[in-house]
């Protein structure tokens, strides 16, 4: 757990606009480690109900697009992801693209309304996501906190190691974690509110 090739993590980056009425700008530098937060549309209680289906739609994209997780939480409405890129790549948004498609494309049951026909859209995911560019060891160490204190904050556990869908017993394994931390919020994660 650490960023020592990210010295200077503007190096070599590209910003993109928004081509949309809302304006916000994304940060890509190949290799980045970033940080995501992604959640369905209307607050859908549907990602802990078809893990399969979303484990497989990583695993795809892993597959042709090359990144590694580097800590993850998936909670009912939202997951929170930290994903180190290959050195020669900073192209976030298609993997996000492709894994919100391959998701929505294969899960059933689920009424589309015309104008998300249109749209070439299931309405299973919330249109934008959040990312956030880890910057050093401390912001990177302040998120993996924050991924895996996340199901205590939601109140679905009482302690991160009760929580099935995140990575966090596979730190306490690698000694990276205590198996009794995050019983109280980390001080590191204070005002931290990301969903």
């Amino acid at each position: 757990m650490g960023i020592a090739t990210l010295a200077h993590p503007t190096e070599n980056c590209v910003i993109r606009k928004s081509h949309t009425r809302m304006k916000y700008r994304r940060l890509y530098v190949p290799g980045g480690i970033y940080f995501f937060t992604f959640v369905t549309a209307k607050r859908r209680h549907i990602l802990e109900k078809h893990i399969d289906l979303l484990r497989e739609s990583f695993r795809r994209v892993m597959k042709n697009h090359s990144f590694s997780i580097e800590a993850i939480v998936i909670l009912p409405v939202h997951l929170h992801a930290i994903w180190k890129l290959p050195t020669n790549d900073s192209n976030y948004s298609d993997r996000l693209m492709l894994i919100k498609k391959y998701f929505s494309s294969a899960l059933p049951g689920y009424l589309v309304s015309n104008s998300l026909k249109d749209k070439r859209e299931k309405g299973i995911w919330q249109r934008r996501f959040w990312e956030h560019l880890i910057r050093d060891d401390q912001d990177l160490r302040r998120h993996y906190d924050y991924i895996h204190f996340n199901p205590v904050k939601h109140d679905f556990v009482k302690r991160p190691r009760d929580w099935e869908y995140s990575s966090f017993n596979k730190y306490v394994e690698q000694g990276l974690y205590s198996n009794d931390w995050g019983e109280t919020e980390p001080g590191i994660i204070y005002g931290m509110n990301f969903e």
